[in-house]
């Protein structure tokens, strides 16, 4: 009997230190000198763009969730834009570095270029309508290479051209079309001489209008003095946060637009055509997801899109009078009503 309660009271003392050391483990993950579990850590992730905040059509979020990174869980997000004065770019750039992120997602050249001043080993992940390659940003875009990865709207090219080709097809009496194009943006060369070269294949000319300070008003009357038929939104981060504008002045002016994104159909504009911006901002999730996993940036390759889509918004061809040309009808992948 005695020897029964001193087994009893033996084993009530070990589970006592049992409960001790364990209570012990958990208050110790927060701290000093103690790692805490590999699923408790939490990463933080800097987005540096060149424009305005991002409006709606910002699915990184949610590309984020899908693969189990929640903001305010497991991830910070330090958002920092420049709202179009590229001067404070770097200082931006190195605010992030300050705040101790694990990567920063730099949209656009402008934005790509200043993370890589302030920093040669946070990854940097690129997202973007330009040639990397040829504006010296990386050698080669199966092995970028350095601390440099991302995500490519478009291959080999801007689409610009594509789209002027389609835009002529809608309308085929467009003589004349306006290209909207942001004021003293050196990367965005690239688009215009795409559509101009695209554009003298097709017989059209084309009328470049800068749009300066936001001032989009000046910007129509100079595309309705020019008496231009049709409009090419260039694409570029201005013009999507910026959308509502454009396409409320294009409706007034009666004029035809082609756009860069579905979403900017989908709130009036005429047609699009693109790859999916949310497949997008997946793959920039991806990207991040295998960096966080030990993979280094410059061993993924730059990805480039594959599939893309003619967006239509019918409501609004038949408010312009437009008739889609059967020929062309036979391409869309989406219709709008």
């Amino acid at each position: 009997m005695n020897r029964r309660c001193e087994l009893d009271g033996e084993l009530g003392r070990r589970a006592v230190l049992r409960s001790a050391l364990a209570s012990l483990a958990v208050a110790s993950i927060g701290l000093p000198g103690f790692a805490a579990p590999p699923d408790k850590r939490v990463w933080r992730v800097g987005i540096l763009r060149a424009g305005a905040p991002p409006t709606s059509i910002d699915g990184l979020p949610n590309a984020f969730r899908e693969l189990g990174y929640v903001e305010g869980r497991n991830l910070v997000v330090e958002r920092r834009h420049a709202s179009g004065q590229l001067a404070r770019l770097p200082a931006l750039a190195r605010e992030l570095i300050q705040a101790r992120v694990d990567a920063i997602v730099a949209v656009g050249a402008a934005a790509i270029r200043a993370a890589r001043q302030v920093t040669s080993t946070v990854p940097i992940v690129m997202f973007g309508n330009f040639d990397p390659i040829a504006l010296g940003l990386v050698p080669d875009l199966a092995r970028p290479g350095a601390n440099i990865t991302g995500v490519l709207i478009a291959p080999d090219g801007t689409l610009a051209g594509k789209r002027l080709e389609l835009l002529k097809a809608a309308i085929p009496q467009a003589a004349r079309v306006a290209l909207l194009a942001p004021g003293s943006e050196p990367p965005f060369a690239a688009q215009v001489q795409e559509t101009l070269k695209a554009a003298a294949v097709l017989g059209v000319t084309i009328s470049v209008v800068e749009v300066h300070a936001g001032d989009y008003a000046r910007a129509f009357a100079t595309i309705v003095a020019e008496r231009c038929a049709a409009l090419l939104v260039g694409a570029h981060t201005y013009f999507v946060t910026d959308r509502a504008q454009i396409i409320a002045l294009a409706a007034k002016h009666k004029l035809p637009a082609m756009y860069e994104w579905r979403e900017q159909v989908v709130d009036g504009g005429f047609m699009s055509y693109s790859t999916s911006l949310y497949g997008l901002y997946r793959r920039i999730a991806s990207h991040l997801d295998r960096i966080f996993n030990g993979v280094p940036a410059g061993d993924i390759p730059i990805e480039q899109p594959t599939r893309f889509e003619l967006v239509v918004n019918m409501t609004t061809a038949k408010a312009l009078g437009v008739v889609i040309p059967p020929a062309l009808r036979l391409q869309i992948d989406e219709v709008i009503e």
